[in-house]
């Protein structure tokens, strides 16, 4: 089974919702849709299922052109953030409805239904109407209706975003599970670059209604193809700065010079742009050769084991995340450091020339 999507667009008024787009889905593969809000996930979520209609492009399924086709007369399954549930019938019924529609024997029913609410801590509940359930137990069972229609497209729209945080943990878990026995496609969207990680599969990275990137989840991460893709694969974003190649130098603000390195050492002089991830920012040198930048702190924000740094350097705003909890007077100046294998350099149009060469940098 392959889902494939060639020069899709769609285009609502005056807005484009999706850019010309061509992306192939193969069977047994999870398939994450990473980006903001409003970046084009369910858009191209509602186009793979055949709820929109592309303005330009083709579908198809199995190589047969399923552009027009309804979405009734497709293997689909679809489940949203908000969950949609029948209020009038049992969490049982609900989870069993699809299987019924499809014409399945009581004893296949009831034995897949058994096993997916026990798979999704509901199985004490399937006596109980949807309106009794907490919004997370609503959000299962919508999830195990889905699970249950033995779909050969799976779409989950930012499934477990309502979900408490142990249950979704677990949940991210079990998905992958499910997914690789299936056999089916899964496709999910989320805004979480770990939530993509921990998922795994393919990654597409999405910026305004276009794919930026499209690939193995872990070279996606680690090779971000443009800027836009490193901003969107980073939580917070990347942090952003000007160098420039000069000879066999990278010279940053500041006066920070470095060797240039592996294929940073190519690159013709002038001007480029440097990305780092707010996680290899250090209020302590530990790296021989790392980069010192005086910055001025203006906020903090504490998780419990790390602390967010809000910094303004020479007018750039960046964002270290460092382990513990630190004291720190917002407003105060503070010096932060940088291992420069940490570094991916673009040019001036935002293409990736030179990745960062530290393994851990990933």
């Amino acid at each position: 089974m392959t889902l494939r999507l060639e020069g899709v667009s769609k285009v609502v008024g005056a807005q484009t919702h999706i850019h010309s787009t061509d992306i192939e889905l193969k069977n047994g593969t999870m398939n994450v849709l990473l980006g903001p809000t409003l970046s084009g996930k369910t858009s191209l979520m509602r186009l793979m299922a055949g709820l929109d209609v592309p303005n330009a492009g083709r579908i198809f399924w199995n190589d047969q052109d399923v552009t027009g086709m309804r979405v009734q007369d497709r293997g689909v399954a679809m489940v949203y953030q908000q969950f949609i549930n029948y209020p009038s019938m049992t969490v049982y019924d609900n989870i069993a409805s699809p299987m019924k529609l499809l014409g399945k024997s009581a004893s296949e029913i009831d034995k897949a239904v058994r096993k997916t609410a026990d798979m999704l801590q509901l199985a004490p509940m399937l006596d109980r109407k949807p309106l009794e359930l907490s919004g997370g137990q609503q959000q299962r069972c919508a999830l195990a209706r889905a699970l249950v229609k033995d779909a050969g497209l799976v779409l989950l729209d930012e499934p477990l975003a309502n979900l408490d945080y142990k249950l979704r943990e677990e949940l991210r878990v079990e998905i992958p599970k499910i997914f690789a026995e299936s056999g089916s496609i899964f496709v999910y969207a989320t805004t979480e670059p770990e939530e993509a990680l921990l998922l795994g599969g393919n990654t597409a990275t999405l910026w305004e209604g276009r794919v930026t990137q499209f690939g193995p989840t872990p070279e996606v991460y680690r090779k971000p193809l443009n800027a836009t893709t490193a901003r969107v694969f980073s939580d917070p974003p990347m942090n952003f700065l000007s160098v420039t190649k000069a000879g066999e130098k990278l010279s940053f603000g500041g006066g920070q010079t470095v060797p240039a390195w592996g294929p940073a050492m190519e690159l013709a002089d002038g001007p480029y742009l440097a990305g780092f991830r707010p996680s290899h920012l250090e209020i302590h040198s530990h790296a021989p050769g790392a980069l010192e930048f005086n910055t001025s702190l203006t906020v903090t924000e504490l998780t419990g084991s790390e602390t967010f740094l809000h910094l303004d350097h020479h007018g750039d705003r960046w964002v270290g995340l460092v382990h513990g909890v630190h004291n720190l007077k917002p407003g105060s100046p503070l010096s932060v450091y940088l291992d420069p294998r940490h570094i991916y350099v673009f040019d001036n149009q935002g293409d990736l020339v030179a990745p960062a060469t530290y393994a851990a940098a990933a």
